[in-house]
Order: C-alpha cells, then structure tokens, then sequence
C-alpha cells in the first residue's frame, strides 16, 4: 500500500445526513425521498426533503440509466412531477453527449519541442 492508500479518511458529514426510501412501480421507475436527519437519526426539520426520480431507457447499446432532481413538497407531487423531470434528466443527457461530440471534433494541440508554442 503506498502512504496515500494508508491516510485516506473516511469520514460521514454529520450535518448533511438523510434517511433514504425508495418508491419504486418494479418496471424500472422509481423515486427516491431523502428525508433529512440529525446525527442521532431526529428528523431535521430545519432542511427539506428531496425527490430524485431514476428511470432507464433502452438504446442499442443498452439501458441508459436517467436520473434528476424532482422538486416537489411530497410524494404525491413527486410521482405527477416524475415524467417532466425524467424528460429534462435525458435532455441534459443529450445535450452532455452533443458537447463531447464536438469536443471531440476540435484538432488536438500540438506542442513543438523547440519553440514550446501550442499551435492548433
């Protein structure tokens, strides 16, 4: 093991923890309510529960997981906000793929040992 591998810490932040419940249809939907908690596991009502909705959508190479933030007050609200914010997880999901497209178009920088200048 090198020095590093021996002083990693592991450590919980104690005052960003939630209790976390999965509410799930068994077809691959689901929604996670993370309720936030005191160290002694008291409901924190001074922090607001969140949403996150998770579902897949099958592409030839497989299933694409998706997942987003769901803003909503409660489960109710969550389950009829899940489909919008499902359809805004796979457009980030998109527009991501369509940046490292053309990231990956750019001419790669090349850098002349004498002159140390990067030309394009």
């Amino acid at each position: 093991m090198s020095e590093k591998e021996e002083t990693l810490e592991f450590k919980l932040d104690r005052n960003n923890l939630f209790v976390e419940e999965t509410f799930t249809d068994l077809s691959g939907n689901s929604i996670m309510r993370y309720t936030p908690v005191k160290p002694d596991g008291s409901p924190d009502k001074g922090r607001r529960v969140v949403f996150l909705g998770q579902t897949n959508v099958f592409t030839p190479n497989g299933a694409l997981p998706i997942h987003n933030q769901i803003n909503a007050a409660d489960l109710p609200q969550a389950l009829k906000r899940f489909p919008e914010a499902m359809q805004q997880g796979l457009q980030r999901i998109i527009e991501e793929a369509r940046a490292l497209q053309q990231e990956e178009k750019k001419p790669p920088l090349i850098q002349t040992p004498e002159s140390r200048i990067i030309v394009p």
